[in-house]
């Protein structure tokens, strides 16, 4: 954009944070409004005769918790690149939520992240991004399978023929992965990787490792207690058990962020499904949790993308 006077770069901004913003909130309003498989009067009558009031100040208070750990782990991290606050980590994770909220499986937080950055620091933005979410990945791939597996052991969803093979294509998957990591394409490899890894300091890959736990605990008892509410009383490890593995199972997917819930949902009523839970309640749960921890950071987001300001150098 160099070649670009100031006045139209400016100008090309102001209509990319229009459309940011009045896009997210249209696919919102659409996906809340039109939705034929929400009750939304049943949702009230449900939240009055249960007197569940203190219910939702608990689910706003884990909804909080789970993206101030977010930007808590950012916090940490970017601090190898520059030191910023905590408000500073709060506009740059929210702006970036609602920039990726377009794109598939989230990645244009990565660029929404770096353009707070100079343009040399973008790399290095970009790779800190990269383990900030990957510690969240690996967790919802870890505890998930081990959910998945418990599941499996109460209701046989797949055959242990079948977990055999699957954990030998795993150990295969590795070992090509360990054996080729030296194998250079373009100038990058694996073993690039594992050594920018090795050099962030242990201090700050274990406090992202325990902040990532913190929240994965958030957002997964979100479910949970929902659940409770609708009167689903299966037992704690059964139930945990088929909500990781909603998230292991849809994590998989490539998806778009504002069509979230719909992924889930999915997945969800196949799970929650084997267990005996009601579709509608778990349709209902999941576009609750989508509105929790999507659209209420979105809103506070375009905010943000409307204050930001474009540094050029």
């Amino acid at each position: 954009m160099t070649f670009l006077s100031p006045k139209i770069k400016h100008l090309l901004v102001l209509i990319a944070k229009i459309v940011i913003v009045v896009g997210a909130f249209y696919f919102i309003y659409n996906q809340l409004m039109y939705n034929e498989q929400i009750d939304w009067n049943e949702f009230k009558k449900i939240v009055v005769a249960k007197q569940s009031f203190g219910v939702i100040a608990l689910l706003l208070v884990l909804t909080f918790l789970n993206r101030f750990l977010e930007i808590l782990k950012w916090q940490n991290l970017i601090q190898l690149v520059k030191k910023i606050t905590v408000w500073q980590a709060t506009q740059q994770v929210l702006s970036a939520i609602t920039v990726a909220i377009f794109t598939p499986n989230g990645i244009g937080e990565y660029a929404g992240k770096a353009l707070y950055y100079d343009k040399k620091d973008s790399g290095r933005v970009i790779f800190l991004n990269l383990i900030c979410n990957g510690i969240q990945m690996v967790l919802s791939i870890t505890i998930g399978f081990a959910g998945l597996l418990y599941l499996n052991a109460h209701y046989k969803i797949i055959g242990w023929d079948k977990i055999f093979i699957g954990f030998c294509m795993l150990s295969l998957l590795i070992g090509i992965i360990l054996f080729t990591k030296q194998i250079t394409v373009r100038g990058y490899s694996l073993q690039m990787l594992f050594q920018k890894i090795n050099e962030i300091p242990k201090r700050i890959h274990r406090k992202n490792i325990f902040l990532a736990l913190c929240r994965y605990a958030c957002f997964s008892h979100q479910y949970f207690i929902l659940y409770r509410v609708f009167d689903v009383e299966v037992p704690y490890l059964l139930l945990m058990s088929a909500i990781t593995s909603v998230y292991l199972l849809s994590s998989s997917l490539p998806t778009f962020q504002i069509f979230d819930f719909a992924v889930k949902g999915s997945v969800a009523v196949f799970m929650l499904g084997i267990i005996g839970v009601n579709d509608w309640i778990v349709i209902f749960i999941t576009t609750i949790i989508w509105f929790l921890n999507i659209v209420l950071p979105v809103s506070i987001g375009s905010i943000f993308v409307f204050k930001y300001k474009p540094q050029w150098k």
